[in-house]
């Protein structure tokens, strides 16, 4: 049991769209990702995510709407719901997921991964 420094695990990598996993806890990984432009449009049957947006700014686009997401301010996306996060600059996220969630859904993307990395 220790304190987690997010600027300092975020100091550790400048790839962007890889998840890497900061801590595990009851079946969920906490992971951290930079990303910017459009990701691939997707959804997870499954399992809920949670974003949360420590810098820049993010909008989460959903086929009916978009939603921006501020720095400090989080956002849930429910399970089966088709989203796409969008960041127009480099933008640094906080992942909340099931630790079996698959990246682009299962959709074929160059981006895509299988591994998630521990830093």
């Amino acid at each position: 049991m220790k304190a987690i420094n997010l600027h300092q695990k975020f100091g550790l990598f400048e790839d962007q769209w890889s998840p890497k996993i900061i801590a595990q806890l009851n079946g969920q990984d906490v992971k951290l990702a930079k990303i910017e432009g459009s990701f691939v449009w997707h959804a997870h049957e499954e399992q809920d995510e949670l974003f949360h947006v420590i810098r820049g700014r993010m909008t989460m686009e959903f086929r009916d709407r978009s939603v921006e997401v501020e720095p400090g301010e989080i956002i849930v996306v429910p399970r089966g719901v088709e989203h796409r996060p969008v960041a127009q600059e480099e933008v640094w996220i906080l992942l909340f997921e099931p630790h079996d969630t698959a990246h682009t859904g299962g959709v074929e993307d160059p981006r895509a991964v299988d591994h998630f990395p521990h830093i």
